[in-house]
């Protein structure tokens, strides 16, 4: 696994928010070599391994720093730096 990559206090924000607001969130990380979409709600945040994860209400875990598009926002995105 690589090195976890902190992400932007903002970014984690707008995560956190949907996850309080229950609301259903368009999700594109990279996992491996793919580019993957899911539609879920957010249920938790988890560190595992030094590493934080958002917990989705299918039990998935996504790691923060392999999302690449939530709900249309970069988290690259200048905004957020």
């Amino acid at each position: 696994m690589d090195e976890y990559q902190s992400i932007a206090c903002h970014f984690y924000d707008e995560l956190e928010a949907a996850a309080v607001k229950k609301v259903v969130c368009t999700i594109v990380y990279q996992e491996e070599d793919e580019k993957k979409e899911i539609k879920q709600k957010i249920i938790d945040f988890k560190i595992i391994d030094k590493a934080e994860y958002m917990i989705l209400e299918n039990a998935q875990k996504i790691r923060l720093d392999k999302v690449l598009l939530f709900n249309n926002l970069n988290p690259n995105d200048n905004k957020f730096c």
